[in-house]
């Protein structure tokens, strides 16, 4: 409603000047601590993802044939045994086209404040959210909490913003008036209106399932179009608690809640393929593998098509003011969710003669040997490495090492292999430490492979030009969305920043003491498009403005002249 939209104007208007402006700025608290959220919200929001537990989930859909559900809990091993509402598409994207009419005619500020107060109150289920988020997708309670709870909705604001700059580009109504010869002229009267593409399909990957879940139904909702959540069979209770709340606000502002919904599967009996190939799909938002996310490209031409997939994160050393700064920043991004996010570093190209590091040189060797011993540093505590690691999404992440594994022993060498790690609060949880091999680059059909879960190469070049030449041009052929250099050589850090960049990668340089895997909602543009890891970027204006058209309406008003 306009009231929801003049009651969170103020952190609307904040998010518009951070997205002008590109600073540092949170729309949410990133931190379950008590002192922000009170003594009760923990206790509270894990009591209601508990309550939810080997039952039917409260939700009931158009088209409704059943009930379905095969998550399993990747800490505790146990089947969360939810049950959801298993539905006909056809049904359900017959009740997404009807409830469009009053949606697509309601104002830009009207669907805007919608979209707002949905976020609002997704953010008053942090905390059942984030436990059902570690359940299914393996995140630490924290990365849950955070990196899929508060800065999945910054994204989602952000998405917002810009769904608006690019409505409230176009007018309403024009008056117009040209002279047609020395005798004739002609007044008319112009009216625009925004016409939505049609139902927006949101495919949810299983490992952050709501990082592009809600920038995805903000971009399409705002814009007019129905949205229908397609979440992975193993991380469908994170996507359903959001799409509860988004039905539940639309019913209260008047509308259909049939504009958002839900369509849930297994993997015995997947529904993806015929939801995204129905003819009414209009829109497409896929997050997950590169595999299924070319397939999508190529079979699905009928709609429009965001995809973000993965590809091969490369980190060049080159030179560095502390080595053991950057080590610990390279061996975190190994560690942190399990190399499990579209940002995890896998390819470390280091040049055979070593590098300058604290104005001394040092050999590839001895650098190989300081990132392990900075990812042993990262766990030796055990609540450390279970906070910063979580748990493996499937146990195809051990096939995934396997295969690697075998590789290294058969090509390369293995300088740190990959173990299990005793979590302190779940003995059985799904668990892997990072897999470090040593590759030649002239191996480069081994590299140029994304290995999904904690693998790593460190690959030996020729020289530092070497290295930086075939980084970018693996990211130009197999996709990249992180790359990073470290290099306290002016001329050597600019010309990596034009090679990446030219390669249609974003470029990261000599960060140390943060995350390196972080990707700031209204300042990092997240995903380039200009490579095979995605074609849409989180968030810029292409991200939103083709989910609309304008259609116009002319009308004479005054003619003189024949």
């Amino acid at each position: 409603m306009a009231t929801w939209f003049q009651q969170h104007r103020d952190k609307f208007n904040r998010a518009l000047d951070a997205c002008k402006y590109r600073y540092a700025w949170s729309a949410y608290p990133e931190s379950p601590s008590s002192r922000i959220h009170g003594t009760q919200a923990a206790a509270a929001g894990r009591a209601r993802f508990e309550a939810l537990l080997n039952n039917d989930y409260p939700l009931t859909l158009p088209g409704e044939m059943g009930r379905v559900g095969a998550e399993v809990s990747p800490y505790t091993g146990a089947a969360l045994g939810i049950r959801y509402p298993k539905v006909d598409i056809d049904a359900i994207m017959s009740a997404a086209q009807a409830a469009i009419p009053p949606w697509r005619d309601s104002d830009v500020e009207t669907r805007v404040g919608v979209c707002l107060e949905i976020l609002e109150r997704c953010a008053g289920q942090l905390f059942e959210n984030a436990h059902a988020t570690m359940h299914t997708a393996g995140q630490s309670f924290i990365m849950a909490f955070a990196g899929s709870g508060a800065n999945a909705l910054d994204r989602g604001l952000e998405a917002l913003v810009y769904a608006y700059k690019a409505m409230a580009d176009v007018p309403t109504d024009a008056d117009w008036q040209r002279q047609f010869g020395k005798d004739s002229s002609a007044r008319l009267t112009k009216h625009y209106k925004l016409m939505p593409r049609g139902p927006s399909v949101n495919v949810c990957c299983a490992t952050f399932p709501l990082w592009n879940g809600y920038p995805a139904l903000c971009a399409s909702l705002a814009t007019g179009n129905p949205v229908i959540f397609k979440p992975h069979p193993n991380a469908i209770l994170p996507v359903a608690l959001v799409v509860s709340v988004c039905r539940e606000v639309l019913a209260e502002a008047g509308f259909s809640p049939d504009l958002v919904s839900l369509v849930t599967d297994t993997r015995a009996q997947p529904a993806t393929t015929a939801l995204l190939q129905h003819p009414a799909t209009a829109i497409i938002d896929f997050t997950g593998s590169p595999h299924f996310g070319q397939w999508i490209e190529t079979h699905c031409r009928h709609a429009q098509v965001y995809t973000e997939t993965a590809g091969c994160n490369a980190v060049v050393m080159e030179s560095c003011q502390d080595m053991a700064a950057m080590c610990r920043a390279v061996a975190q991004s190994l560690c942190q969710a399990s190399a499990q996010m579209c940002t995890s570093v896998q390819n470390i190209h280091i040049p055979a003669q070593g590098i300058v590091a604290d104005g001394r040189p040092v050999s590839y060797e001895q650098l190989a040997d300081a990132l392990v011993a900075a990812v042993e540093e990262h766990l030796a505590e055990p609540r450390q490495a279970a906070l910063l690691c979580g748990a493996l999404v499937n146990d195809g992440i051990y096939a995934t090492l396997e295969k690697a594994r075998a590789l290294g022993d058969q090509q390369g060498q293995i300088l740190r292999n990959s173990t299990p790690y005793a979590h302190p609060e779940y003995p059985s949880a799904r668990t892997a430490t990072p897999l470090m091999i040593a590759l030649d680059q002239s191996q480069q059909t081994l590299y140029s492979e994304e290995f999904f879960g904690p693998v790593s190469f460190l690959i030996k070049g020729p020289s530092a030009e070497s290295c930086l030449a075939i980084a970018t041009d693996n990211a130009r052929r197999c996709g990249a969305i992180a790359s990073h250099v470290y290099s306290i050589n002016e001329a050597f850090l600019n010309a990596a920043q034009d090679a990446f960049n030219h390669a249609g990668v974003s470029v990261a340089c000599n960060l140390t003491g943060m995350p390196i895997n972080f990707a700031a909602a209204y300042s990092d543009y997240h995903v380039t498009g200009l490579n095979p890891a995605g074609s849409a970027c989180l968030t810029d204006l292409a991200f939103v403005a083709n989910r609309f058209r304008i259609v116009q309406r002319k009308t004479l008003c005054t003619a003189s002249g024949a």
